[in-house]
C-alpha cells in the first residue's frame, strides 16, 4: 500500500501512534503543509491507495475523488467530515472509515478563549514583553450570564465550568429540554432570550442545513452591546461578514474564533483586521490527548482495512 498522511501542519503524526505495522505495509508518505488548489491536491494523491485526513482541513469532494484511480480507503480523524463526498467515495467503491474523539479539548479553549478575552491576556503579555505594564481593566465573569447554543457533549461541559465560576447558564438547542439542560446545570430558553440575555454567547452546534448561518445580522442584534461571541465550532454557523459589520460598528464587544470558512486563514481576510476579535487557528482539538486518539485509530483503520476486517465507517 501507499499511504498519504496530510495536513500534519505540527509534523507529528508519526510519533502520536506506533506505524511500524503500517510501515510494513508499504510506504506511509506525510506532509505538512496544505494545498487548496483541487489540481494540485490531486496530482498529489493519484499514486496513493490510502489518504488519511486531519478532520476537514482538506476537503475531498467527488471532483477530487473519481480523479484519483489508484484510491481505495480515506481515513479521517473524528467521527464525522462534512469535507468528504461520502456517496461519492461509495460509488467508487472506496471505504470511508473515522476515529473517535475528545470533547475536553475544544472545552477546554473555550475556557481559554472566554478568559484571554475578559482579562485582555494578549495585550498585557505584549506589555510585559515590550517592557510596559498594564493598560487594561478585566471583565469579571462570576455573576454574568453565559449562553450556550448547543448543550451537547462539549456544550455540556462548558456549562458545568460556567458554574464553578459563579455564572448563570443559559442553554438552547432545537430539541434541548428543561430537564436535559438543568443536569448540565443550565436553564433551557428560546435563542432570542439567550442573545439578549447572555454577556457571553458560546456556540457548540454541529453545522447542518439547520444551523448554517443560525447567527445571522437580526441574531447579532439582539445581543448585548458589550457581549463577547465565542465560536470554536463551526465557521458557518456565524455570518462572518454580518459579524465583522457588528464589531467594526461597535454592536457586539467582541468575538473569540477558533474557526473558518477558508483555512488557513487568508492573509487578507477581513477578519484580521476587525477590532475586538480574539482568534485562533482551529486548535480547539488540537491536544497530545487527542492526536494519540486520532493517529491511534487511524492506523487501526488501516490494519483492519488491510485485513478485510470490519473498519470503523463513516
Amino acid at each position: 500500500m501507499r499511504i498519504a498522511v496530510l495536513d500534519d501542519h505540527q509534523g507529528v503524526a508519526l510519533s502520536m501512534a506506533d506505524w511500524s505495522p503500517v510501515h510494513a505495509l508499504g510506504t506511509v508518505d506525510v506532509f505538512t503543509d496544505h494545498l487548496a488548489d483541487p489540481e494540485r491536491l490531486i496530482t498529489r494523491l493519484t499514486p496513493y491507495d490510502a489518504v488519511v485526513l486531519m478532520r476537514e482541513r482538506t476537503p475531498m469532494p467527488a471532483a477530487v475523488i473519481d480523479r484519483l484511480p489508484a484510491l481505495r480507503l480515506l481515513v479521517t480523524t473524528g467521527a464525522r467530515n462534512a469535507a468528504i463526498d461520502v456517496e461519492a467515495a461509495r460509488r467508487r467503491g472506496v471505504v470511508v472509515s473515522g476515529t473517535g474523539s475528545l470533547g475536553t479539548a475544544p472545552a477546554e479553549l473555550t475556557w481559554a478563549l472566554i478568559l484571554g478575552w475578559s482579562r485582555h491576556l494578549l495585550t498585557e503579555a505584549d506589555n510585559i514583553r515590550d517592557g510596559g505594564w498594564q493598560t487594561t481593566v478585566g471583565r469579571d465573569l462570576a455573576g454574568r450570564t453565559i449562553g450556550i447554543v448547543g448543550l451537547g457533549r462539549i456544550g455540556a461541559q462548558v456549562a458545568r465550568v460556567a458554574g464553578a465560576f459563579g455564572m448563570e447558564v443559559l442553554a438552547w438547542s432545537h430539541h434541548l429540554t428543561p430537564s436535559r439542560a438543568a443536569e448540565a446545570g443550565a436553564r433551557a430558553v428560546p435563542l432570542p432570550e439567550l442573545l439578549a440575555a447572555s454577556d457571553v454567547v458560546t456556540i457548540h452546534q454541529v453545522l447542518s442545513d439547520r444551523t448554517r448561518l443560525l447567527v445571522g445580522p437580526a441574531e447579532l442584534a439582539q445581543m448585548k452591546p458589550d457581549a463577547l461571541l465565542v465560536n470554536t465550532s463551526r465557521a458557518g454557523i456565524v455570518d462572518t461578514s454580518a459579524l465583522v459589520a457588528a464589531l467594526r460598528e461597535g454592536r457586539i464587544g467582541g468575538a473569540a474564533l477558533d474557526v473558518f470558512e477558508q483555512e488557513p486563514l487568508p492573509e487578507d481576510d477581513p477578519l484580521r483586521r476587525t477590532p475586538g476579535l480574539l482568534l485562533t487557528p482551529h486548535v480547539g482539538y488540537v491536544t497530545e490527548a487527542v492526536y494519540r486518539r486520532f493517529y491511534g485509530e487511524v492506523v487501526e483503520d488501516i490494519l483492519a482495512f488491510a485485513a478485510g476486517e470490519p473498519v470503523r465507517t463513516l
